[in-house]
């Protein structure tokens, strides 16, 4: 295992089939890529890893805790995130399993859609192997521990106890917990056991990242000061609600994007968002201030086709 690193990100990175004509061709697609063929374009994604890569693009030092599987395209897999400046030293490998897979559709508004065969998926056993020890032992050193709903989803129900044990470990060590609220219906079994779980990990955060969209899709937000007292704003967290092109409610106070941009993907906005926020906290700015420049990659992020657009010269990494 390597050095402790200052943010762990904790969850499920997938491979993604998207078709050359959703704009994937030569020349256009983004770091995820990992080959293509036949019309489509193999890459990767995930909301956790999204951020990981935004986070490590700062010049943060993020590992990567999960598990892909022993074969060659998660080599491959592995080699993509390192070479974006991922430690993968806590990316456990789980013999005879697979990552999981998802194929998407974009519409011409640059809304997608997704279908998904994650169900054997290495990343669930993350927490389940014999090396899973040993990585929950480094990751505990963190000073930042980040996961999300998704992460919760793909778990077994001790698995997610094992993922709650480290976060406190972390906070009882003076290292943070930050949680996002990304709610995927498909993968729960009703609203009510996403938002019980959802519950016990914002009880070990220090911060939130919820979405208002996601939080009335599970039945209960009525508006985004709703949203924001439910994940405990005002009692010692740190919560952003995420507004989508309306920005975010930070502090009491809508934060809105400094522009309004066309639409070309939106996926991996929030995540986008998230990295951006995050590293700006981390490196001493205000909340305020941390939201702006969240806004400024995620409105560059959806600027671009893919989850993980290639730099190019208007990327903002290097002013946030």
């Amino acid at each position: 295992m390597g050095k402790t690193a200052g943010i762990t990100v904790v969850g499920e990175a997938m491979l993604e089939l998207s078709r050359a004509s959703d704009g994937f061709g030569s020349g256009q697609v983004g770091s995820g890529q990992v080959g293509s063929g036949g019309g489509w374009n193999l890459r990767y994604g995930g909301d956790v890893i999204n951020t990981a890569i935004h986070l490590a693009r700062c010049g943060d030092h993020v590992r990567f805790a999960s598990a892909i599987g022993a074969d060659p395209m998660s080599a491959e897999l592995r080699a993509a995130w390192e070479a974006e400046g991922v430690d993968t030293s806590l990316l456990l490998s789980a013999e005879g399993k697979l990552p999981g897979l998802y194929a998407i559709e974009t519409d011409a508004q640059g809304e997608r859609s997704f279908h998904y065969w994650r169900g054997e998926a290495a990343a669930r056993r993350m927490f389940d192997l014999p090396e899973s020890a040993a990585m929950v032992e480094e990751a505990a050193g963190s000073e930042l521990l980040y996961f999300s709903l998704i992460t919760l989803a793909i778990l077994s129900e001790e698995a997610r106890e094992k993922l709650f044990a480290l976060c406190a470990a972390v906070r009882a060590k003076g290292g943070k917990v930050a949680f996002d609220g990304n709610y995927r219906a498909r993968l729960w079994p009703d609203a009510a056991t996403a938002r019980h779980w959802r519950d016990r990990a914002i009880a070990l955060s220090d911060m939130g990242l919820p979405t208002l969209a996601d939080e009335v899709e599970m039945g209960e937000a009525d508006d985004v000061e709703d949203a924001a007292r439910r994940w405990g704003a005002g009692e010692g967290r740190e919560i952003v609600v995420k507004l989508g092109a309306d920005g975010c409610l930070v502090d009491g106070q809508i934060v809105a994007p400094p522009a309004r941009l066309s639409v070309v993907d939106s996926s991996g906005a929030g995540d986008a968002f998230n990295g951006g926020y995050l590293h700006a906290r981390l490196a001493g700015r205000s909340a305020r201030e941390a939201a702006l420049a969240g806004h400024r990659l995620a409105g560059w992020n959806i600027g671009r086709r893919g989850a993980i657009p290639a730099r190019d010269g208007d990327a903002p990494y290097a002013d946030l």
